[in-house]
């Protein structure tokens, strides 16, 4: 039986590259390999973002996303989570054998009551959620980031204590994090994040990636000064975008003193708006047919409804509720 991916996305701003290289291209290289369920988490949304609209808006510019980057919806059940109400049932069942210090634990958690900033139930609750969109669909992995390791580990928790009490009913999921993109740089060196402001833009026009290219924080050498490229922003993202020779030369240039981060920043701009450029394309397209976009939700959320109405069934047979 082919194995099982599942990952997701709030819409709770513009796609990045941080999105791309974090998730996204994985999600390309497993869709030969995988059955893949790749939603967009718009419940979870709800803690950020209480735009209605903007809601609408970021859900539908994932999916052209994800399409813009050559996901293909015969291969990759594309859904909406609110629409497998399934999934907040599965919530409100594994809630009821969560003991409360394991979300009082959660670093999404601990980090806002240390701000002082105000929690909410959904806040406090969001790796319980996350536990039943992962576990519903008997995902075998999910694709993630290393801020989001310890969810991973809260839904493996989850599981075993559910199949403990209850019987073997979920499987238990594996996390999968590439060492190398699993925490993706901004423009000032930081995790690129829209909070701080640092990132550049999935379909961010020539122009503007040029400007943000040119805003790459560095140090003070001069041009002819023997620089370290392992310790240079803008050669972390020429790692990124840059073709293997063309890298090899550049970091050569950058110990020998012979390349200024001027031209570094221009030669990786160019080399950002040439990976980007289909990917624009495609999205313009996708921006004329929103009909199209919405179908290829509809056609994921009936799957996807379909698998999670199968394990609820099995989910509440065993705890008693269905005869």
């Amino acid at each position: 039986m082919e194995k099982r991916l599942l990952s997701g996305i709030k819409p709770t701003g513009d796609i990045h590259i941080g999105n791309y290289f974090g998730a996204m291209k994985q999600f390309l290289e497993y869709q030969e390999k995988y059955e893949s369920f790749i939603f967009v988490a718009d419940y979870h949304a709800l803690n950020q973002e209480k735009n209605p609209k903007k809601i609408q808006k970021n859900t539908l510019e994932i999916i052209k996303a994800y399409l813009a980057i050559g996901l293909n919806p015969k291969k990759v059940y594309l859904f909406k989570q609110s629409d497998v109400p399934q999934v907040t049932e599965l919530c409100w069942i594994l809630n009821c054998i969560t003991p409360i210090g394991i979300l009082q634990r959660a670093h999404a958690y601990k980090n806002a009551i240390a701000k002082g900033l105000p929690v909410n139930m959904g806040l406090f609750d969001y790796p319980i959620l996350m536990a039943a969109d992962i576990l519903i669909y008997d995902s075998d992995i999910v694709p993630v980031g290393q801020d989001q390791k310890q969810h991973i580990e809260i839904a493996q928790d989850v599981a075993e204590k559910f199949n403990k009490i209850f019987g073997k009913t979920f499987k238990i999921p594996k996390g999968l994090i590439k060492k190398d993109v699993a925490t993706i740089k901004g423009l000032d060196g930081r995790k690129m994040s829209k909070s701080y402001n640092n990132v550049i833009g999935l379909f961010d026009s020539e122009k503007e990636i040029k400007e943000k290219v040119m805003k790459i924080v560095t140090d003070s050498k001069k041009a002819n000064e023997p620089k370290d490229p392992q310790k240079c922003n803008i050669f972390y993202f020429h790692k990124l975008f840059t073709p293997q020779k063309e890298l090899k030369e550049i970091e050569k240039r950058y110990k020998e003193g012979k390349i200024s981060y001027k031209e570094s920043k221009e030669i990786l701009a160019q080399n950002i708006n040439k990976f980007l450029k289909p990917i624009r394309e495609k999205k313009r397209e996708l921006d004329k047919n929103e009909k199209y976009v919405k179908e290829i939700l509809k056609k994921g959320a009936k799957i996807a409804c379909e698998v999670a109405q199968k394990k609820i069934n099995e989910v509440k047979k065993k705890i008693g509720v269905n005869f």
